[in-house]
């Protein structure tokens, strides 16, 4: 079977127009959500959030709590949708997001802080969806159709709308302007090749991928499409966390896929790597530098979480090669379907 004209590469393409696009869309609905937040500040952000959305949402976590200095907590949205439960949330913010914004969980759990007096906002590609419709302020995604089921250009769009937000709410010019230059950058970074990796991947039927700082999100993003898309079991870790017990799975057969940052989580990850490699493990780091046979190519360093959203590009480019060497339709995951609904 060949994956040439797979949906999935056809839509990480369309990336970059996506992030194009937020510029004019956005403009209008952020200024006036962060002129409320500014009018009547939260002490806490709350998201709501499933699959890849969810990992969307701990990028927001960073960012947030990196730029704006408040606390961030994913909220478990079975305390309405299952448990009839209500958290006292007024005056504090909500970020629903979801690409087809009709989840139930998630209304579930939308509805119930904004009847406890949250202001509640859907990060969603679908502005006619019910949880736009119940929701404060919308911020479009711009994705436009995702016809694979598996979310690429719908991630990279999110990520990128919740930037914007992180930087006009922190007043930070220079993330600001690094999400402007991030469609020619997210060009370039589809053009990677990281096919050193693919020939470990495919022979491992588990693998572990890490992260820190603004890269844990990707590393998590990583697995669930390595499990989507290529029926790979793989599990994300903080690059702080792998060696609380998970470094006991190390062994030459267990490949393991590190996200680098370009910050200052960087050298703690390089320590790390050191450490993992004189352990024997199949080590892949996708970072800025010369090629060798362990290092994925990364653009150069720009702006680190602008950075990292490259860096799940690049992956998607990758994680469309491996489902062709396995023979596996990208496109069409087994088991799974576009919208899922949870209770």
């Amino acid at each position: 079977m060949s994956n040439a004209k797979a949906k999935m590469a056809q839509e990480l393409s369309e990336a970059p127009l996506a992030i194009h696009r937020q510029q004019q869309i956005l403009a209008q609905p952020l200024a006036e959500l962060v002129a409320r937040l500014r009018s009547r500040p939260p002490q806490v952000v709350v998201t709501c959030a499933r699959g890849s959305s969810a990992h969307a949402a701990a990028f927001a976590k960073h960012l947030i709590e990196r730029y704006v200095g408040l606390p961030v907590a994913p909220a478990a949205p079975s305390i309405a949708s299952i448990y009839g439960g209500a958290l006292q949330l007024k005056g504090q913010l909500v970020l629903a997001i979801s690409q087809s914004g009709r989840s139930d969980d998630l209304l579930a759990l939308t509805e119930s802080a904004k009847r406890t007096g949250a202001l509640c906002v859907a990060v969603t590609n679908a502005t006619d969806s019910p949880l736009a419709e119940m929701s404060d302020i919308v911020l479009p995604i711009c994705a436009g159709p995702e016809l694979s089921v598996a979310a690429t250009k719908t991630f990279i769009a999110t990520a990128g709308a919740l930037a914007r937000l992180t930087a006009r709410w922190a007043e930070n010019t220079d993330l600001d302007a690094a999400i402007g230059r991030l469609p020619e950058r997210l060009t370039a970074a589809a053009a990677l090749d990281w096919s050193a990796a693919v020939p470990a991947l495919a022979d491992a039927a588990s693998l572990v991928t890490i992260g820190r700082g603004s890269t844990l999100a990707i590393a998590r993003e990583a697995a669930l499409k390595l499990k989507e898309t290529c029926n790979r079991h793989a599990e994300a870790f903080s690059g702080a966390e792998f060696m609380h017990g998970p470094v006991s799975l190390v062994e030459t057969r267990y490949p393991i896929l590190m996200f680098m940052p370009t910050d200052a989580a960087a050298p703690g990850m390089r320590q790390l790597a050191g450490e993992l490699r004189r352990m024997g493990t199949a080590l892949f780091i996708a970072e800025p530098g010369e090629a060798t046979p362990s290092r994925l190519p990364a653009l150069s360093a720009d702006q680190p979480e602008a950075d990292a959203i490259c860096l799940i590009q690049s992956f998607y480019a990758m994680a469309v090669q491996l489902a062709q060497r396995l023979d596996i339709d990208v496109d069409r995951p087994r088991h799974l379907s576009k919208v899922t609904s949870t209770l």
